[in-house]
């Protein structure tokens, strides 16, 4: 990617450097080794790693994608353009960690962040932004795959030439990718600007564009992060507010078998930008979305088919940005900018804020995503400077919230 367009949705290195930098270990002193290998990279954590996502077969076996400049990540090039290629690693329930990566799409220039969704006939879509052969400064782009990951209709195909952002969810038969289009200079984080419109394209499960549809054209909104039900699309994007370092988050439902769109609507006045996440959840028939407001205080809403609120979380410890959101029965599951792991109790009309437990890795917001082992036990997989951080999390040693995690302290 280059770089003019790789920092364009930066978060700030103050803010970064509050919650994304590990703690130094408490009694004693480090040696120069350990506090070098502890050194979290200036700039940019996401020209290291950026997005992550899995789909799993029939047979249940996991397949996780993620974009990375190299492993382990370098960064940037010595010309500051990013360099991302998408890799694949097979997981299953019973190994205690991801089989070694490999390359799936390399081209020059990057491909990221990279999004994957699976269809209820097999098939696997990954979309994700591409700087290499194209005239705009990327290109949206996807491919089409078996579930063994044989071509479909293999990349590169666009979206969009200039379209950015994207992300893809499966509905059914069809594949879903919400994206954003053009940039609008200043305002946004550190006056970088902003995105010029959200917009949506379904395809079917050999890849053809089956329609488009413009959800909010030519104006300031942008960041379009998408979930997938048996029958509806859940899109969740934010609004420019002029003159403000926050944005408001909304939401509307799509429905790709006859292109109808739910009524947009504002479900966070004041969010802090970039940092929300959306899954579908079956046990309820609900979406779940999951976000941070502009002083620090996470809130969660959960959404039916028609777009509606069904149920909100007023206040909850921040959640972190691109982190993805684990769903086990009428469970969610969130990562914490305080360093823990949130445990969401749900019911159609209900979120419960039900426990909190520590997480052995540091979470950032270049990605990360949950992938269930047992009733009891997730394993997260998390991006990093470093290249992957894996975890297993027993659910059980969950702690009840405190009075500051549900706001009455």
């Amino acid at each position: 990617m280059r770089i003019l367009f790789a920092v364009l949705t930066v978060v700030t290195a103050t803010a970064a450097a509050i919650w994304l930098v590990p703690p130094a270990h408490a009694g004693g002193t480090k040696t120069a080794k350990a506090a070098k290998a502890a050194a979290v990279p200036t700039g940019d954590l996401r020209a290291y790693m950026h997005g992550i996502g899995a789909v799993t077969d029939a047979q249940g076996v996991t397949t996780v994608f993620f974009s990375s400049s190299g492993l382990p990540p370098r960064g940037a090039g010595r010309d500051r353009n990013w360099t991302h290629d998408v890799y694949v690693a097979r997981w299953t329930p019973n190994q205690p960690k991801l089989d070694r990566p490999r390359v799936f799409i390399s081209r020059p220039e990057a491909q990221e962040p990279v999004s994957v969704a699976q269809n209820d006939t097999g098939r696997v879509m990954v979309s994700f932004e591409d700087g290499w052969n194209t005239p705009n400064e990327v290109s949206q782009r996807y491919g089409v795959y078996t579930s063994g990951l044989k071509d479909v209709k293999p990349y590169p195909n666009d979206v969009l030439s200039g379209g950015h952002s994207g992300h893809v969810a499966a509905v059914g038969s069809r594949f879903v990718v919400f994206y954003s289009n053009d940039w609008v200079n200043g305002g946004g984080v550190d006056n970088l600007g902003t995105g010029n419109g959200v917009y949506v394209k379904t395809y079917d499960a050999d890849g053809a564009l089956l329609q488009a549809v413009d959800v909010a054209p030519r104006t300031r909104e942008w960041w379009p992060m998408i979930a997938g039900s048996p029958a509806r699309a859940l899109l969740v994007w934010q609004q420019y507010v002029s003159g403000e370092t926050y944005a408001r988050l909304k939401v509307a439902t799509f429905d790709p078998s006859t292109g109808a769109l739910s009524a947009p609507r504002v479900i966070g006045e004041r969010l802090q930008y970039y940092t929300y996440s959306a899954a579908y959840v079956p046990a309820v028939d609900r979406f779940i979305v999951v976000a941070t407001d502009d002083r620090g205080k996470g809130f969660a809403q959960l959404i039916d088919a028609n777009g509606q609120t069904t149920a909100a979380l007023d206040c909850m410890p921040a959640s972190v940005r691109e982190a993805g959101v684990a769903v086990m029965g009428e469970r969610a599951f969130a990562p914490a900018q305080d360093g823990r792991l949130l445990h969401l109790k749900l019911t159609p009309a209900s979120i419960e804020l039900a426990g909190t437990q520590p997480s052995p890795i540091a979470w950032t917001y270049t990605g990360s995503v949950g992938l269930v082992r047992s009733r009891t036990r997730l394993h997260w997989v998390a991006t990093s400077p470093k290249g992957l951080q894996e975890a297993d999390f027993d659910l059980t040693a969950a702690k009840a919230p405190g009075a500051k995690d549900l706001c009455k302290g």
